[in-house]
């Protein structure tokens, strides 16, 4: 399980403006989250919805091909 060390940040009220954690804990969330892409993934990902939304199903591969 993963431990967030956090410090909030708040404005003179109390509110809470922002938090800040450590730059480890932020790419393992950023790594669980799966946000850490490279930009040959994202443009891959691009392409799939374009190929989705155009219906180009030579564009998929089978289940039991993987």
């Amino acid at each position: 399980m993963l431990t967030v060390h956090k410090k909030i940040v708040t404005d003179d009220k109390g509110n809470p403006l922002e938090v800040i954690i450590p730059w480890k804990e932020y790419k393992k969330i950023e790594e669980l989250l799966g946000v850490d892409f490279t930009e040959e993934v994202i443009e891959d990902l691009k392409q799939a919805k374009i190929d989705r939304d155009n219906s180009n199903k030579d564009a998929y591969v089978d289940l039991e091909s993987i």
